[in-house]
């Protein structure tokens, strides 16, 4: 596979059309099982409440995944992410209803580099809070 994308068809400063991710508690518990991560914050209401947080939140790697696969969609190749980075800076609080929480992601394109290669700010969201900062990736575009 390759880029989808073409690099003579982006600008510095183009914004990519965000995306919304939704994340239920079964997401969490299916996430749990392929990660390994089992600590009880990501699926025990009554546990997460204990430690102070407000309920059960998602795990912060399921929360990068989500900022990787809104790259990966956009550039039509997931072999085309060279790089891939962000901080932690809020949580995703997944309430045990029918809606659960959205994870909404954004991008834009800062920077054309060379060898057809771009890089794009990402901008993560979960209600009012933004969930990951400093969120950047390395595309190789076609």
């Amino acid at each position: 596979m390759s880029a989808t994308i073409k690099y003579d068809e982006v600008e510095t400063g183009q914004q990519i059309e965000a995306a919304d991710y939704p994340v239920r508690r079964v997401d969490l518990v299916m996430y749990a099982g392929a990660s390994g991560d089992f600590n009880p914050i990501h699926w025990n209401e009554r546990f997460a409440k204990t430690v102070g947080l407000p309920d059960v939140i998602a795990h912060g790697m399921y929360t990068m995944a989500q900022g990787g696969r809104f790259v990966t969609d956009w550039a039509g190749d997931p072999g085309a992410v060279v790089d891939y980075s962000v901080r932690f800076s809020s949580m995703v609080v997944v309430p045990d209803d029918d809606e659960g929480a959205t994870i909404t992601v954004s991008g834009v394109i800062e920077q054309k580099l060379e060898d057809k290669r771009v890089l794009v700010a990402l901008t993560a969201r979960s209600g009012d809070s933004r969930v990951l900062s400093r969120a950047r990736a390395v595309v190789q575009l076609a």
